[in-house]
C-alpha cells in the first residue's frame, strides 16, 4: 500500500513539474528568443513582453562588436497611432531603446531592424507584443503561486487516486478546491488588482459575448469543476467520475498559456 501511494505521488510530482515547466516557456509575456544573422554575424536576443517597472521599459540586444546600428520601430497596440521609429543606442555591448511607459494592461508593439551597412534585416517576422502591469507585492503574489501549485499538484493526485479507486479521493478534492478557492479566486483577484487595475476581467464582466481575459475564465472553470466534484463525491462516494473529469479541466486549464488573452487596453474603443 505504502509504495503504491509512492508511485502515485511520484506520477503526480512527474506531472505537475511538466506542467509548471509548460506554463515558464509558453505565452505571450515570457521573453521572446531567438537569433538573426547578418553580415557574417550571429545577434541573440531576448525580447521583453511584459514589464511591471514604472519607468520606460528597456529593449535591448547584445551587440559587442559596435559594428551593427538598429532601428526600433513601435506604437501602442491597438491604436490608431502611426509607427515611430527611432535610432538604437549603443551602450555596454548592446543595442538599446525604450518604449515609452504605458498605464496597467497598456501594450505596445515593436520591431527591431539591424544593419552593416551592407545588409538590412528585421529580427523578428512580425511585431513583438510588450504589456505593462503593476507592480504586485510578493505578501500576495508569492502565496497565490504556492496555492495554484498546490492546486494542480493536488487536482493531479486526486485524479490518480479516483482512476486508482482510493478511498482518499474526497479528501483529496476537497484540498484541491480549498487551494483553488484561495490561490485562484480570492488572491488572483488581487494580483490582477495590483497588476492591470481591475479585480475581475473575465466572462461575463466585458459583456455577455465577449470572454475577456482567458486566466480569469479558466480559473473560473476549473473551480467550478472541482465544486462540484466535491459536492457530487458528498453525496455518492462512488461518483468518482466527477473527480476524474475535474482533474482533466485542470490539466487543460494548465495547458492553455499563461496570460493568453489576458487584460488590455483597446485604444481604438477610444475616441479620438
Amino acid at each position: 500500500m505504502k509504495n503504491k501511494n509512492l508511485y502515485f505521488w511520484i506520477i503526480t510530482i512527474v506531472i505537475t513539474l511538466a506542467s509548471v515547466v509548460y506554463q515558464r516557456t509558453t505565452g505571450p509575456t515570457y521573453p521572446l528568443k531567438g537569433r538573426a544573422d547578418i553580415g557574417g554575424e550571429t545577434i541573440k536576443f531576448k525580447l521583453l513582453r511584459s514589464y511591471g517597472g514604472p519607468d520606460n521599459a528597456e529593449i535591448s540586444i547584445d551587440e559587442p562588436s559596435g559594428k551593427i546600428n538598429g532601428t526600433f520601430t513601435f506604437k501602442r497596440y491597438k491604436s490608431h497611432d502611426e509607427w515611430t521609429s527611432v535610432p538604437m543606442t549603443h551602450q555596454g555591448g548592446k543595442l538599446v531603446a525604450y518604449i515609452p511607459h504605458q498605464p496597467p494592461a497598456g501594450k505596445v508593439m515593436y520591431l527591431i531592424t539591424l544593419t552593416d551597412g551592407l545588409n538590412t534585416v528585421r529580427i523578428t517576422e512580425e511585431p513583438v507584443v510588450l504589456r505593462y502591469k503593476g507592480d504586485v507585492p510578493a505578501g500576495i503574489l508569492i502565496p497565490h503561486i504556492f496555492l495554484m501549485f498546490l492546486a494542480m499538484l493536488f487536482s493531479t493526485r486526486a485524479g490518480v487516486e479516483a482512476i486508482a479507486n482510493g478511498s482518499g479521493t474526497l479528501k483529496l478534492a476537497f484540498l484541491t478546491t480549498l487551494f483553488l478557492i484561495g490561490g485562484g479566486l480570492i488572491l488572483g483577484p488581487m494580483v490582477q488588482k495590483y497588476a492591470f487595475d481591475a479585480y475581475w476581467t473575465g466572462w461575463p464582466f466585458k459583456g455577455l459575448f465577449n470572454f475577456g481575459d482567458m486566466t480569469d475564465n479558466k480559473t473560473a472553470v476549473a473551480a467550478l469543476a472541482w465544486i462540484t466534484a466535491v459536492i457530487m463525491m458528498r453525496k455518492n462516494p462512488a461518483s468518482r467520475g466527477w473527480v476524474i473529469a475535474a482533474s482533466i479541466i485542470m490539466l487543460m486549464v494548465y495547458l492553455i498559456p499563461h496570460s493568453m488573452l489576458g487584460s488590455e487596453i483597446d485604444h481604438t474603443a477610444v475616441p479620438k
